[in-house]
């Protein structure tokens, strides 16, 4: 892990951006929130809060495994704003966000159809996962949690899927 994983963690937040590919991402998983009744039902990163003296990528290998019932191999993390330890949350907190793909047992990739959209998660965070095509209509696909949409917005640029006009 990097000094960057290694940052501080005080009032962090960790989210993980599930892709179809880390290297052309083509699809998105969203995941819709259960709770709190003030987000019930908008779409999200899974992930969650890092514990006291908890490194975030192993807070998040504990968070999604919690909410949807599997590891991850991470790939790079979807740099905040300059200036930032993190994407800023309503509450004060900031969320460090990577891109992953999802695991089966034996540590091979799992594609978009081998987790099902529309599914009920095993954890109890979510309503529903969903794919969603990563592309310029990603932030407008789902109703995102307002602190989420900018994040989208950035992985849509880092992943090449924004139109180019010339």
């Amino acid at each position: 892990m990097n000094d960057q994983t290694n940052a501080t963690t005080s009032g962090q937040v960790v989210g993980l951006a599930i892709v179809d590919d880390l290297v052309n991402a083509q699809q998105v998983l969203a995941a819709q929130r259960a709770y709190p009744e003030a987000l019930r039902g908008l779409w999200e990163f899974p992930g969650g809060k890092v514990r006291e003296g908890e490194n975030p990528l192993d807070a998040l290998e504990r968070e999604i495994s919690e909410e949807l019932g599997y590891a991850f191999r991470a790939g790079q993390e979807i740099v905040p704003p300059a200036g930032r330890a993190g994407w800023p949350l309503d509450n004060g907190m900031t969320m460090r966000v990577w891109t992953g793909v999802l695991l089966d047992a034996d540590g091979v990739v799992l594609k978009p159809t081998d987790v099902t959209s529309g599914a009920q998660p095993e954890g109890a965070d979510h309503l529903e996962i969903r794919w969603l095509t990563l592309d310029q209509n990603t932030e407008e696909a789902v109703e995102w949690i307002p602190a989420d949409k900018p994040i989208v917005r950035a992985l849509v640029e880092a992943t090449g899927n924004m139109p180019t006009f010339c």
